[in-house]
């Protein structure tokens, strides 16, 4: 009888408990507003993945309690696994990130938190875009990577318990974003140098801020950002964005391998493809910021980013359409500043054709900051709303404002009544 006692507890539990042994579900994902079935979903359980087909179904196998699921320009989701919920029905919100980004700097103040978290609840913005990895290859807050330690990334911490600031922002309601720049890590270069890219004379190369880039064609240096990317999906970030997943755009240099234009644009969309892979289990969304002229351009804009080879691993493409970043204009336009709307639009346009992808896969960065290479304007209100009226027009997912110093003003946030266009 103590025996029978004893075990009693532990034989109802294992009845009741979510099913955890490795099962065939069936099932489906549809909108959660309007209901419809949801084709091309991604679906996963436990490390198993497949998509869903034209009708939102799914069938997949695999071990774990949890199915996950997400889908472009809606919210991810997931349903807890029981013994009768053996053909669920995974409903995802339909939602477009709006946002502006915070530096390792302004997640940690106080000021700079507040301010950006007084705008998304006093206007349309909803997102954040926050540093996990800074161009200056800091990481802001205590990460378990060895490598962050080793090579003095962990000096400055900004956010103590960063898991706790997403959970935060997550009742807030706020999507967030964690972005890594990649293959710009003066830390990394400095430290292990045979990581380092190299000049003719076999010096570490350094770029106009002085700054080292480490071999986009090390193995090594995946492996660590790939971990910083695993780290961000376990600390409940929402999407993981590589930035600076590029080769440096200077002539000369030396590589661990030929810097040629295949080389690059495998190594690239290789880190991207393993980013993908890495992430899976943990349904979160990937993206990758890309170069403006990288829109126009049909070869590798001579970094390894070419659009076919970086849609097929990432969910959305956010070309930085800064109009100061746009030295030579575009067709018809020469004066980009004074064309905000049409530099949007139209490189926006141009890479949707050129890449065959829906628009809503294009989430553009927007300029939030002074004029740098022409007239040395303010992009104000005006500027600002020109921009995400093209972004909107064009049906982007998205947008996100980028402004160095974290300052973004309600006044350009919040929608105008212009019309869209000239």
């Amino acid at each position: 009888m103590k025996l029978f006692k004893v075990l009693l507890p532990s034989l109802l539990a294992t009845l009741l408990a979510p099913l955890s042994f490795a099962a065939s579900i069936s099932g489906s994902v549809i909108d959660a507003t309007t209901r419809a079935p949801l084709a091309g979903a991604f679906v996963s359980l436990g490390g198993n993945n497949t998509r869903t087909d034209k009708n939102g179904a799914f069938r997949i196998e695999g071990d774990g309690t949890e199915l996950r699921a997400r889908a472009y320009g809606h919210l991810r989701n997931a349903v807890t696994m029981s013994n009768g919920s053996l053909a669920p029905v995974i409903e995802l919100k339909p939602f477009t990130p709006k946002a502006v980004y915070l530096s390792t700097y302004g997640i940690g103040s106080l000021k700079l938190r507040n301010a950006a978290l007084e705008a998304i609840d006093k206007s349309q913005l909803n997102t954040l875009v926050i540093d996990l990895k800074t161009d200056s290859a800091i990481i802001g807050y205590k990460s378990a990577v060895p490598l962050a330690a080793e090579i003095g990334a962990q000096k400055i911490i900004t956010v103590r318990d960063m898991p706790a600031q997403i959970a935060a922002l997550h009742e807030q309601g706020i999507y967030t974003i964690a972005r890594i720049v990649t293959f710009k890590d003066n830390l990394l270069a400095r430290a292990k140098p045979e990581l380092a890219v190299k000049n003719q004379s076999g010096g570490i190369w350094q770029d106009r801020e002085g700054l080292a880039w480490v071999d986009p064609f090390k193995r090594e240096v995946w492996d660590y950002n790939l971990a910083l990317a695993e780290e961000a999906a376990k600390m409940g970030f929402d999407e993981v964005q590589f930035d600076y997943v590029r080769f440096p755009d200077t002539r000369g240099l030396v590589f661990s391998k030929p810097n040629t234009e295949q080389n690059r644009v495998e190594t690239i969309s290789g880190l991207l493809a393993a980013a993908r892979a890495k992430l899976a289990p943990y349904n979160v969304f990937l993206s990758a910021d890309v170069f403006g002229y990288v829109c126009w351009n049909l070869n590798d804009t001579e970094i390894g980013q070419r659009l076919d080879e970086l849609a097929a691993n990432v969910d959305y493409l956010s070309p930085m359409l800064y109009p100061s970043g746009f030295q030579f204009g575009i067709p018809g336009y020469r004066n980009p500043v004074a064309n905000s709307y049409e530099i949007i639009y139209r490189s926006l346009e141009r890479a949707r054709v050129r890449s065959g992808l829906e628009a809503s896969r294009f989430r553009p960065w927007l300029q939030a900051f002074r004029d740098y290479a022409f007239d040395r304007r303010q992009f104000g209100a005006d500027e600002i709303q020109d921009q995400i009226r093209a972004a909107e027009k064009f049906g982007s997912g998205g947008w996100m404002l980028w402004n160095p110093r974290n300052v973004y003003s309600l006044e350009a946030i919040q929608p105008t009544t212009k019309t869209a266009g000239n």
